[in-house]
């Protein structure tokens, strides 16, 4: 089984990338977004008090998110391989995935960054939201995700190259050459 950790800034193509690898290689993928849009939608008290955090551009606090991560991987295992999107998105959060994936004999096989220039993540992040009515999607709030990604979340980049994890692909071109490169490093994980 393969644990894969797909990262990169808001609008770096972590979704678009999550669902070919999911046709290629029959993976599992959990969006930590999704499934907050999903509470959020939902209306439930975890979708509130997320809706409250997203808001101000803020990360949901880790305690939420690896209850949330640990039911959804329980509920799609056993299978071939799970893809996280969108998380970790801290170190803490990094340590408690090591640890939930340990609890089940299991370990992140890779951490797959996909970088892509701030500029060029602004302008897909608000044509995104122009497309897919995504609140979130406006130059305010994005120059907040992007300070916050930077901050808090870029960190991890180091965590994962100790940890022997990390490779960085090129996140702009053609989507096949940005798919090969990452199906080239999970082949070999």
């Amino acid at each position: 089984m393969k644990n894969i950790v797909i990262f990169g800034a808001p609008g770096s193509g972590k979704g678009t990338q999550s669902d070919l690898l999911v046709q290629k290689y029959g993976f599992k993928h959990i969006s930590t977004g999704d499934v907050l849009r999903a509470e959020i939608k939902q209306a439930t008290e975890l979708g509130k008090t997320a809706q409250a955090y997203i808001d101000k551009g803020q990360l949901i606090p880790d305690s939420l998110m690896i209850d949330i991560l640990a039911q959804k991987y329980d509920a799609l295992c056993p299978c071939s391989g799970v893809i996280f999107d969108g998380f970790p998105r801290t170190i803490p959060q990094a340590e408690a995935l090591k640890q939930m994936l340990a609890e089940r004999g299991t370990e992140v096989s890779a951490m797959l960054e996909l970088r892509v220039p701030e500029e060029m993540l602004m302008e897909r992040l608000i044509n995104r939201g122009k497309t897919s009515g995504r609140a979130d999607d406006n130059a305010e709030t994005i120059a907040k995700r992007l300070h916050v990604y930077n901050q808090q979340t870029a960190p991890l980049i180091d965590w994962y190259t100790a940890e022997g994890k990390h490779h960085a692909i090129k996140g702009y071109g053609p989507l096949e050459e940005i798919n090969a490169a990452l199906c080239e490093v999970i082949d070999q994980a």
